[in-house]
């Protein structure tokens, strides 16, 4: 396992359209290994492989229930609206309201090709949301209001 770089705002990449996975192989197992190491050593709850620069439709978040690897997730069923404060590892320092669904049900494929459903609420349900839009080159920011700048505050 590896920590990789983590792409910043301004970095290109960070807006293109990620392919589906094909293969499941060891590479996969690879970079899902090195995005698990990198996110916890980020302090982060979610990381998208486009984040780390690889453009797959892979995902690992973790908000205090244990680790999901998510590949080529979808989101199929969401329910309710929320505004709560959201940050991201490629917009560090910066934290702004965003709406999104209470409740979220995404399918998805495991790290052998496996396909399983998994839902969640709150934090869990935003996370989901939050990664899969980055796999399609969407940051938060851009639908986020009231965006501060969390370092600024700490100075405070």
């Amino acid at each position: 396992m590896a920590l990789r770089q983590i792409l910043t705002i301004g970095d290109e990449t960070l807006y293109k359209k990620c392919r589906k996975v094909e293969l499941f192989d060891t590479r996969l197992h690879t970079l899902l290994d090195d995005m698990k190491e990198t996110m916890y050593a980020a302090a982060g709850v979610g990381l998208a492989a486009i984040q780390i620069g690889i453009l797959k439709r892979v995902v690992t978040i973790d908000t205090g229930e244990g680790l999901l690897e998510l590949v080529n997730p979808e989101i199929i069923e969401t329910r309710g609206s929320e505004e709560a404060a959201e940050g991201c590892l490629s917009v560090p320092g910066k934290q702004g309201n965003v709406v999104r669904p209470t409740y979220v049900k995404v399918r998805a494929q495991d790290r052998n090709g496996e396909f399983y459903e998994v839902d969640g609420e709150g934090l869990l349900a935003r996370a989901f949301c939050h990664e899969i839009e980055h796999l399609d080159g969407h940051l938060y920011i851009e639908k986020a209001t009231d965006i501060v700048d969390r370092n600024f505050e700490d100075e405070e």
